[in-house]
């Protein structure tokens, strides 16, 4: 059964939610699910822009079919060779096998790699930085955006609506269930915001640099909608979710808040965290939360590294080395470019405490890391509570200047 949406007069939205999937590309928990989104211009050509993954393609191609009402498809616009959005292509060219398809020449690359659809040359419309195309009614300017989040990644902005067709940039975790624009969904809500921030931390959260070339690419043009690949659809408050982009990709702390991330092999470690945050609380620190990372799955620590400001680390030595949970956090946090954050270290070890060194092992090789006071050691159970108390004094007053 087909299921389709007009955004506008001729443009239709055919993509998918996914309710099944489990993982995001096999490892980010997908609570929500997510969707591949997909549209279909009806101009005097009809352009289908992306795919959708092969485990919704049949779906995908009733609302293809529906949406086309009994005409052809004349174009495969390509904006992202990822499988979550090219892998019905095969499907999409053996039910329209003299469409033609549009993408730069990093993409037919990757397409010839991912598939074997014998496209004749003449069907092969290979476009450039800046050049435009014409649909008829509607043309398009096209806009390389490389490394958001793969090297081949294009915009593509009708000059007509004034609607960026943004690849993955702008994309959320989650099914839009029906409602399709972020204007009918509770956008500002905890639970959205959320899933947009673990988004782009953990998908696009390392290419930063290249997320502000494009995001001052795209600010040339007016934009009245941004039609990303995973998500809803923007065509209201369209800064809300560009200046997140621009916060997240500068990797400026969202909020000032304190974010206590720790691992507890016994309790004892836990104990001392809380402590510690009783005692920022009678400071005044009113946004404080606390993870433990054995029970928290890794990409939503990253995504809230990316919303606090500050960041105390509770950390055992295991093994003469790092507790493992803390140490592929770390990792994972300097993989993907984590920057200009405040950090206080707490360690502990019963005889041979030496995680606040192993951690700064790490820390020290990321961009505009600086501590907060000396790394603070607990032998066992064992604390020096005026030592605490300085150091919950220093990102107190760290925080609150």
């Amino acid at each position: 059964m087909y299921s389709c949406r007009k955004i506008t007069d001729d443009l239709v939205y055919v993509g998918v939610d996914d309710r099944r999937l489990p993982l995001f590309e096999n490892i980010f928990p997908l609570d929500r699910g997510v969707t591949y989104n997909s549209y279909l211009l009806l101009d005097d050509k009809t352009v289908l822009m992306d795919c959708c993954d092969q485990t919704v393609a049949h779906q995908f191609l009733e609302n293809v079919n529906f949406a086309l009402g009994g005409r052809t498809l004349d174009y495969l616009l390509i904006h992202h060779m990822e499988p979550d959005h090219c892998g019905s292509i095969e499907e999409i060219f053996r039910r329209y096998p003299k469409m033609s398809i549009i993408a730069n020449m990093k993409t037919f690359q990757m397409l010839d790699q991912f598939f074997s659809l014998a496209l004749p040359e003449e069907q092969k419309l290979v476009v450039k930085d800046g050049e435009e195309f014409s649909f008829g009614k509607h043309s398009f300017k096209f806009l390389f955006a490389p490394m958001v989040h793969w090297p081949e990644v294009m915009f593509s902005y009708d000059t007509t609506n004034s609607i960026l067709f943004s690849a993955d940039a702008f994309g959320v975790f989650g099914c839009n269930n029906g409602n399709i624009f972020a204007d009918e969904q509770n956008y500002k809500e905890k639970d959205f915001l959320d899933d947009a921030r673990r988004y782009y931390a953990n998908i696009v959260g390392k290419y930063g640099q290249q997320t502000q070339a494009a995001l001052k690419k795209t600010s040339a043009y007016p934009i009245k909608m941004i039609c990303p690949l995973h998500g809803p659809i923007w065509r209201e408050d369209i800064s809300f979710i560009i200046d997140k982009y621009d916060l997240w990709s500068r990797y400026v702390p969202e909020e000032q808040a304190v974010l206590i991330l720790y691992n507890s092999v016994y309790g004892h470690t836990e104990s001392i965290i809380n402590y510690f945050a009783m005692e920022l609380g009678s400071r005044g620190i009113r946004n404080i939360r606390i993870y433990d990372v054995s029970k928290t799955e890794v990409s939503y620590l990253i995504a809230e590294v990316f919303r606090a400001s500050h960041i105390v680390l509770g950390a055992t030595t295991y093994n003469n080395g790092l507790f493992p949970k803390m140490e592929s956090l770390l990792t994972d946090m300097k993989n993907l470019n984590v920057q200009n954050r405040k950090l206080a270290i707490i360690e502990n070890g019963t005889w041979a405490p030496q995680s606040a060194k192993l951690l700064k092992g790490i820390l020290d090789g990321m961009k505009d890391i600086s501590y907060i006071g000396e790394s603070l050691t607990v032998k066992s159970s064992t604390v020096n509570r005026e030592a605490l108390e300085n150091l919950a004094d220093a990102v107190a007053d760290d925080l609150l200047k």
